[in-house]
């Protein structure tokens, strides 16, 4: 019963097929052989426009790179205060920027909302050199919290960002994960509601390792080949990146891998809510946070659940924990099989 994290999963078949199938000859270094470009065309498919497409290792990476391609002097970039790039990566946007200043934005259930983003903006009004400039907006899709941003969500946070003439980054680690749940189309969640730069994430999905920062607008990437070399994330062998990529686009298999690890979440939220749990937040992608009695926290340890602990924030007070409960962080993923999420539920039952 393995709900510890998508990272743990191995690389989706059609990943590895890929890899095999390419693992064989010869061909050009650092992005110039002819799959890399094959599989630069199939981005500009996928969002139905020319996109600009640079590979890179790990979500870190494109989130840090993304940002430092936007970057100023004294530059402010504002987020969630729970998101990664604040959270969980080790000052690396700070660093790829030359001393960005990450900006924490409280919001519900993981979310920014148009109105906490303009007031924390008002604080780095333009013109004024003490305070430093606004420089971008990063929101996560989906979000640390398990949640999704709708279409109308993100375009309204557009509409600020355009008022202050900052762009939008969307950390898009589950992206798609957030895009099975709405049933829109890549280019409906991105450039079409305001997303200026992504960083589109496939290694939670059933990658290898293989992340790519995506620029709607080419103009916009403009030097960005420095910024990826003087961080050390071009490949020389960048066809085994594009390799894995073919097999992830291939036949759907990214938004069927997506699917599965979303349905099995749900599956897992109904079955807590029938033994009489509850999730902290909403259950929209492949991560819940169930609220359950310790004694069935530690129930569910004992019988082989990997789960862990997760601080339970901007809970009204009638549905965060209580003494004897606790809130936990369950992943699923395209790895995860009907049997480990039956089997946390008939151990759940047990214990009411």
């Amino acid at each position: 019963m393995n709900f510890a994290s998508d990272n743990w999963a191995g690389a989706a078949p059609a990943v590895m097929s890929a890899l095999t199938r390419h693992n064989t000859g010869f061909s050009p270094a650092y992005g110039t052989d002819p799959l890399t470009a094959a599989v630069a065309e199939t981005f500009n498919e996928i969002f139905e426009r020319e996109v600009t497409v640079y590979f890179v290792a790990t979500g870190t990476a494109a989130n840090a790179l993304s940002l430092a391609a936007y970057a100023k002097p004294g530059g402010a970039i504002f987020c969630h205060r729970d998101s990664h790039i604040q959270v969980d990566e080790c000052n690396c946007p700070e660093f790829m920027t030359a001393g960005g200043k990450l900006v924490s934005v409280a919001g519900a259930n993981g979310k920014i909302t148009p109105d906490g983003l303009t007031k924390a903006m008002a604080a780095f009004p333009d013109g004024v050199v003490h305070h430093g400039q606004v420089a971008t907006v990063s929101i996560s899709q989906a979000t640390e919290s398990g949640t999704v941003y709708s279409l109308d969500e993100i375009a309204a946070l557009k509409e600020v960002c355009t008022a202050r003439s900052v762009p939008l980054h969307m950390d898009g680690a589950r992206f798609a994960n957030a895009l099975a749940t709405l049933g829109c189309t890549p280019a409906e969640m991105t450039w079409k509601s305001g997303v200026d730069v992504l960083s589109f994430g496939a290694t939670k999905n059933g990658c290898w390792c293989a992340e790519a920062v995506v620029f709607f607008d080419p103009e916009a990437a403009r030097g960005f080949e420095y910024f990826r070399k003087r961080g050390g994330h071009l490949f020389s062998k960048s066809r085994f990146v594009a390799a894995q990529l073919e097999g992830y686009f291939e036949d759907g298999n990214w938004l069927e891998t997506a699917t599965h690890a979303n349905g099995m979440a749900t599956r897992l939220a109904e079955g807590i809510r029938e033994a009489g749990g509850r999730t902290a937040w909403p259950v929209e992608a492949n991560e819940l946070f169930p609220i359950l009695k310790r004694s069935q926290f530690n129930a569910l340890q004992a019988a082989g659940a990997m789960i862990y602990e997760w601080p339970a924030k901007d809970l009204e007070p009638d549905h965060a924990p209580a003494e004897d409960e606790v809130c936990f962080r369950m992943v699923c993923s395209f790895a995860t099989p009907d049997q480990d999420v039956d089997a946390f539920l008939k151990v759940l039952a047990g214990t009411v």
